[in-house]
């Protein structure tokens, strides 16, 4: 009897030290899940990808409108005016202007006037003329230029943002990932705990009816089955959560979102795969501080208000413009460097403005000198934050690796309690009640291995996603 007993004890010893390196079941209708594979899926079919890459194709947009300031354009003014019976003016001026970067306007038209009560400063019949207009306020700078270079900053902005927004994306996707690894992990460890516990309880009660076993080893037995019972409803429900939360990162090629089942499984003994490599801290700092998008963001920030300064500095100049045109008689272009005809044939005109008190040149540039200093502030800042976070990360992570080192060897140790617990029942040296307590904590620090090394590869990706190397 002594000898079945030593049989039965040995091998559910065997069973429940089993449990704790159990891997996933295979199943013919199983979707294995590792996190490359899942990575994979998030980066190819998750919305907020386009969502990003969008913000990208309308700063393009944006900057391609911008240039549109500097498009020629054709253009026509026609009209005329009959009164009983008389032709008062027929006034027809078709005309092509060009702009050109430095804000010099270059024209020509033609122009047929022809009525008898037309101004007097009209030229009657047919004339054309070639032109330019100089804006002398605007040679180094104006709006046009202004908005074509705002609308490139906008562009490297919108890149550095969407490679903030795919840092993002991952973090919380592996974020997740691991949490659902985690559950199931601890859902299987309570899993085959609950398995092991009912042949337990069956073994009791077949001893206690051929009378081996007193009455209250089957209680004993059956309060430890149905708590186990209790942990592996509460374990299965956190993985069927977890599961969810991980489904908002599962996307079709579709853009329609995958239903999460319980047939979707982690990748087996993941958990216990070698750890990578961790990156010095001192490179960490010095790559963020050089390459962090939230910083280079802040940096094309700050050339957007540096144009707009730029601009508003052009205010305190006097407005002065100049154009002239070279006339000529007919539809025939003439030589705008003729000398006759720069003399005979020639329209000029100047306009000059001066504000007296210029308020509103010195409020306005005051205006984008204080956005450039509150946004350098707050470039400060964010430097100051990447790197307290990185250097946080880097510290949790390394704790979490002596954390890990330690609760290796207190499993050890509790096992080898355990085991000589069970041994020592078998020989009658102990009781149910000791080996059960044993067990309980035993179960209890290896879930905790399992929450430890899960938090582990979250802090690492942590640390990654602190640093801006997600990606």
């Amino acid at each position: 009897m002594r000898k079945q007993k030593n049989k039965f004890y040995f091998l559910f010893s065997f069973l429940l030290l089993s449990i704790f390196s159990a891997t996933a079941q295979s199943s013919d209708t199983a979707m294995v899940l590792n996190q490359t594979g899942f990575l994979s899926i998030v980066r190819q079919y998750h919305p907020v990808m386009r969502q990003a890459t969008i913000g990208v194709e309308r700063a393009r947009a944006n900057l391609l409108e911008s240039r549109g300031a500097f498009d020629p354009t054709i253009g026509a003014d026609y009209s005329t005016k009959t009164f009983e019976g008389k032709g008062y003016y027929t006034y027809f001026n078709p005309e092509i202007v060009v702009p050109t970067w430095y804000g010099i306007d270059l024209k020509a038209g033609t122009e047929k006037i022809e009525g008898s009560r037309v101004t007097s400063e009209a030229t009657l019949g047919e004339s054309s003329y070639i032109g330019v207009k100089v804006s002398l306020h605007q040679l180094l700078f104006d709006k046009r230029r202004a908005a074509v270079q705002q609308a490139k900053s906008m562009v490297s902005l919108s890149k550095a943002e969407q490679e903030l927004i795919l840092n993002d994306l991952l973090f919380d996707a592996i974020a997740a990932y691991w949490h659902w690894v985690r559950s199931y992990e601890v859902y299987r460890i309570v899993q085959d705990a609950l398995e092991v516990s009912k042949e337990r309880f069956r073994f009791v009660r077949i001893e206690y009816e051929q009378g081996s076993k007193p009455a209250i080893d089957t209680t004993e037995a059956l309060t430890q089955l149905q708590s186990f019972e209790l942990l592996e409803q509460s374990a299965r429900l956190d993985w069927q959560n977890a599961g969810l939360m991980l489904s908002n990162y599962l996307w079709l090629p579709n853009q329609k979102a995958m239903d999460w089942n319980e047939n979707i499984l982690p990748a087996a003994n993941q958990l216990n795969e070698a750890y990578p490599g961790i990156p010095a801290l001192n490179n960490l700092l010095d790559d963020a501080g050089t390459s962090h998008p939230k910083l280079r963001s802040l940096d094309f920030k700050i050339d957007i208000l540096e144009t707009e300064r730029r601009l508003k500095m052009q205010s305190f100049l006097p407005k002065f413009s100049v154009s002239g045109n070279a006339l000529n008689r007919g539809f025939a272009f003439a030589n705008p460097t003729d000398r006759v005809l720069l003399e005979n044939n020639h329209k000029l005109g100047v306009d000059l403005a001066v504000p007296l008190f210029m308020r509103q040149a010195r409020g306005a540039f005051r205006q984008a000198k204080l956005k450039i200093e509150e946004t350098s502030l707050q470039q400060d800042l964010t430097m100051l934050e990447i790197s307290n976070k990185i250097k946080s990360y880097y510290n949790e992570v390394y704790n979490l690796q002596n954390q890990i080192n330690t609760f290796e060897e207190a499993y050890k140790n509790y096992s080898r309690l355990y085991q000589g617990e069970v041994t020592r029942f078998a020989n009658g040296e102990s009781t149910l009640f000791v080996m059960n307590a044993r067990q309980n904590k035993l179960l209890e620090v290896a879930q905790k291995l399992v929450e430890l090394k899960a938090k582990w590869r979250k802090s690492y990706a942590a640390l990654l996603w602190a640093s801006a190397r997600l990606d």
